[in-house]
């Protein structure tokens, strides 16, 4: 992975974020069909928005993992109420079994930060959590 710095008019900066989350209750809902793809999808709408960076996204039955490279005007808080929100609303609004709910995710997450020396680490880490079968 090459290592590029984030550069606007004022700022130059180089932030991942390693996020973790869960659906309420830990339910398994990436295991309904069309569920992980739809997830990747809109990831990757909202992150485009958002002017973040995707660097990995993997799914385990009942939690995800991504890992973005944020530009310095948003917060972990902020990435996540706006990830999570937009994801929320599309999947409940897309997938019969899971309209039921008004909540799809927990309030809370992982976040970790890394630096130039972990990004790579943790990119392996990320993809290796999906079971390879």
């Amino acid at each position: 992975m090459v290592e590029i710095y984030r550069r606007t008019a004022t700022t130059v900066s180089f932030i991942n974020y390693h996020f973790v989350f869960c659906p309420r209750f830990r339910r398994k809902i990436f295991l309904i069909d069309g569920v992980e793809r739809r997830f990747k999808e809109l990831v990757n709408e909202k992150c485009k928005e958002l002017e973040i960076e995707v660097i990995a996204i993997e799914c385990d039955k009942d939690h995800a993992h991504l890992f973005l490279n944020c530009p310095p005007t948003l917060s972990p808080a902020d990435v996540m109420k706006w990830v999570k929100g937009y994801i929320s609303k599309h999947i409940r609004e897309e997938f019969v079994e899971l309209s039921h709910s008004n909540r799809l995710w927990t309030r809370s997450y992982f976040v970790s930060t890394a630096g130039n020396v972990s990004s790579e680490t943790i990119k392996r880490y990320v993809e290796s959590q999906k079971p390879r079968s």
